[in-house]
Parts: C-alpha cells; sequence; structure tokens
C-alpha cells in the first residue's frame, strides 16, 4: 500500500481504515434493522450509533490522557480503551 502522499504510517492507516469499516457496519445494521432509542447507564436516551460515537470520542481522550501523563507505550492503554468502546455499547 502506497501511503507516501499524506506521511501516513500503516498504524495509522490501519486505524482509519478499522474506523470506517466499524462505522460502515453499523451503517449497513441501522439501516438494516433500525434499533429503538433507550436509556441505559448513560443520562440520556441513545441510539447505538450514538453510544458508538460516545464510546470513539472518549477511547481518544482516554488515549490523549494516557499520552499527556506517561511516556508509556499506547499499547498498554488500548486494551482499557477498547474495553470502554465495548462497556458503553452495550451498557450505555
Amino acid at each position: 500500500m502506497i501511503l507516501d502522499w499524506m506521511y501516513w504510517t500503516k498504524p495509522t492507516a490501519t486505524f482509519f481504515i478499522a474506523l470506517f469499516l466499524v462505522l460502515a457496519a453499523m451503517t449497513v445494521w441501522q439501516t438494516l434493522a433500525p434499533s429503538v432509542p433507550r436509556r441505559g447507564l448513560l443520562p440520556l436516551v441513545t441510539t447505538p450509533g450514538t453510544r458508538l460515537f460516545i464510546g470513539i470520542i472518549t477511547a481518544i481522550f482516554i488515549h490523549l490522557t494516557w499520552l499527556g501523563f506517561t511516556d508509556l507505550s499506547l499499547w498498554i492503554v488500548f486494551p482499557f480503551a477498547v474495553g470502554w468502546i465495548v462497556g458503553v455499547l452495550i451498557w450505555g
């Protein structure tokens, strides 16, 4: 894969491809089987798409906080961020 046009690294490209695939899968799922908004642990009524967005945004902040306070690898916090997204999707 040629990524020189924007100086993308393979991990960055992998991240954005995975993000696009998750969003595409959510779009197809919600098109084929629309969901009913519900109230979970979050203090607002949400749909699965809303919970996915909230989970991704908060996972970004988890990573940025990790970068701001430690010099350790992001791979250490990555499983916690993914677990957070899954938890928001299930119980949010």
